[in-house]
Parts: structure tokens; sequence; C-alpha cells
């Protein structure tokens, strides 16, 4: 069955929606799948249009932390996926100038896996798959948010600019999915919080003379992290942090040249890197929205948080703010932007999104800090975390996602 179209707009017509998610991408999409099933009119607004995937599907690597991994096959998305991913069987933590290490194996922990990687553009194939199964979804696209327009208490009005003109939507419940300069936040009138960490991540897959053995492994300097991810089709994928000063010659550099260099910043734990795919290159800063609600409306994902990459917490904590929307919604029937609800919403989001932000904030923060003082400091911890059982626990709980009010779906 196909999702049902967006109806032509006329003058004068203003349908309403239980929900409307601003926003396609991973969280969006996740979100209006989440809500399939239940008694509510939903609304996807999305700017490609139909023959296209968002730009955020691109060859980024994500890392699926098993609590996603558990949501994502509950709602049949992990099931679409044509290609294979990754299994997370062990990280390996190390940064260069400091002594010491941590060791995590999943097998400890009674699991197979951490998680799983997943090139992100299949992963939006598949999420598109699932999306195209929705029979009462309704997609706007291609259409951006343009504006708020009224609240009469009951709904909240909103504008569309589309192919065929100005549409103007209500909606019980906003969701802002829509990005880390989100329109519909700003119209919103939610302050944010910006960091710029001085730092351009460089993405790109590459492939060894080992094949990937499961290991996911993180190598901090004072520029910034490096990590090497175990993709499924026996690359590995590279995420190599630079100064932004410096980005601009590591994008010109040619083949041999980019190889030489993430080999001299990750070493040789993994074999000679013998050839590289597409580099992408993505400035690195913070914007943490200072309220997840208001008036029938909640902020999800890049929206909400948009955090350091370090760790690969964003996605997955992104996802939780959509499945544990999406939770509250399916127990409380009624009114989908009611206060209380949003209320509720935002009181149980609240510890696993503070944690996950100071702890991405403050890894990145503290591992690119050059300063001698810190090294004996780092070094400890890192003797700490590999020989403290309880310590290795919590850190493998926040890896795999359950931090917090987990939703169910993650369990």
């Amino acid at each position: 069955m196909r999702c049902a179209p967006a109806p032509p707009y006329h003058v004068g017509m203003i349908r309403t929606h239980d929900v409307v998610i601003v926003g396609g991408g991973l969280v969006g999409a996740s979100l209006a799948i989440a809500l399939d099933g239940l008694p509510l009119d939903v609304a996807l607004v999305e700017a490609t249009p139909p023959a296209e995937l968002p730009a955020v599907f691109d060859q980024r690597n994500l890392s699926l932390a098993a609590a996603s991994v558990n949501a994502l096959s509950a709602l049949g998305v992990m099931g679409e996926l044509r290609a294979p991913t990754g299994p997370i069987r062990r990280i390996q933590v190390s940064r260069a100038g400091d002594f010491g290490s941590v060791r995590l194996e999943a097998a400890d922990y009674g699991r197979e896996a951490f998680g799983q990687v997943v090139v992100a553009r299949d992963f939006g194939e598949a999420l598109e798959a699932r999306l195209s199964r929705l029979p009462r979804l309704t997609r706007y696209r291609p259409a951006r948010f343009v504006a708020l327009d009224g609240d009469d208490g009951e709904a909240r009005g909103l504008r569309l600019a589309t192919a065929d003109g100005e549409l103007r939507l209500r909606a019980r419940l906003l969701a802002a999915a829509d990005g880390t300069r989100s329109a519909l936040r700003e119209a919103l009138g939610i302050p944010v919080r910006h960091h710029d960490y001085g730092q351009t991540l460089f993405v790109a897959r590459v492939h060894g003379e080992r094949a990937p053995d499961g290991t996911a492994w993180e190598r901090f300097t004072d520029s910034g992290p490096t990590a090497l991810l175990p993709r499924g089709d026996r690359s590995y994928g590279v995420v190599h942090g630079v100064p932004t000063a410096q980005a601009a010659a590591v994008a010109a550099l040619d083949e041999a040249g980019w190889l030489a260099r993430v080999q001299d910043a990750f070493g040789w734990r993994a074999g000679r890197f013998l050839r590289a795919g597409e580099r992408s290159a993505y400035p690195i800063a913070s914007a943490i929205a200072e309220a997840l609600v208001a008036p029938r409306a909640v902020l999800l994902g890049n929206a909400a948080q948009t955090i350091h990459p370090v760790g690969a917490q964003g996605f997955n904590l992104g996802l939780r703010d959509a499945l544990t929307l999406a939770e509250a919604l399916r127990a409380r029937a009624g009114d989908p932007g009611a206060a209380e609800l949003l209320a509720h919403h935002a009181q149980r989001r609240r510890e696993d999104r503070e944690r996950t932000i100071a702890f991405s904030d403050g890894l990145a923060r503290t591992t690119a800090n050059p300063s001698p003082l810190l090294r004996p400091l780092r070094s400890l911890g890192l003797l700490a975390a590999d020989r403290a059982g309880w310590l290795q626990s919590w850190l493998v709980g926040g890896a795999m996602g359950f931090r917090g009010d987990v939703p169910e779906l993650c369990r």
C-alpha cells in the first residue's frame, strides 16, 4: 500500500492533522514509522521530492547502539536493509601521548555486539521502503516550513512552501525534526546555546590489508578524534578530526596523502590502509536548545540538540527522543498536544539528554586539550576505565543507549 499523497491545495481549505512532523530525515522518518497504527492523523513534511533521499543520507557511517537496533528491528526498518551491517563486538579507546587504553568486549556482557555500523544511504533507503508502506501517513514533499500561522488553543497553524504555492495546515502537535538550523525551532522562539569546537571531521571509507574483525577504534589526539568503524562490506568507515584551520589543506590531499595522514593519526592497529573512497567534511559545532517543548510543539533530534559526534551518540539520542514521544502518544489517548503530555515527555528525556550531552562535550574537550597537566589525569582515567568493572559497566550501558528512562522499544 502507498502513503496517502498530499491533497491539492485550494484557497480557503486548511487541513488539520493530529501530528505534523517537520523534517523527513533520520529522526523525523523514524517518528512517522513509530506512530504507525495509532489512531492519529499524521503528516510528514519533507524538503526533498519523492525520487530523492535527504542529503543526510550520504556515505557517512552510522553507529547504531544496541538500544537503537532493538527499536529499529521492532519497527521493521532493520529488515529493510539491503546491504550488510557491521557488528561492533569490541571497542578500543586510546589517546596519543597518554598511557593506558580501554578495551570493552561485548561477549563479557553476554552480548553478541554493542551495536551495528550502517551506511547512512543504506539506512535512508530502508526508512523510505518502510515509509512507503504506511497507508495512513500523509507526505508533503517537496515542502518547506515557512512560518507559524497562529494558535487557537486547539491547534497551531503553519505555512509551507510547496511547488504549487503556499499551503496552510493546522496541527494539534508540531514535531520539529528539521535539523541543527531548525526553522521551526526558531519560529517557536526557543533559545539555543552554541559552541564551535574548532574541528572539522572528514568521513570516508577505506580498505585495509586486514578485513574488519568487529573492533571499533577511537583514537584521540590534540587535533581531534580518529575513529575506525567495522562496516559490513569488509571495509572501514573512517572519521578523522582536524583543526578547522587545516581543513582546506586536508581536503586537497590526494588519495596517497590522505591515507598517509590517517595512518599516522591512527597507527597500525588495523594494518596498512590501501585505498580510500570519497571524502566528506563536516564542521563540528554543538547547538543545544534551552527547552524541548513549547505550546503544542516538541523538538526532536538535532533540532533539540546537536552534539559532538565523538562516541557516536547523536542519532541514537535523537531516535530515543522520537521513541519516547511515540510511547507517550500511544499511552495517552486524547489531545496529542496537551501541555501535560509534553511536560511528561520533557521530564522523561531530561536525564538521558543531560547525561549524553555532558558525556560527549566533556570527552571532546578533555581529549583535545593539549595541556601537559591533563595527561596524567587522562591516563589514570583510561587505566581506571579499563580495570574498574563498575566504570566499564557504566560506559557500556551508555554506549549501548541505555541511559535514563529508556523507551520500551529499545529494551
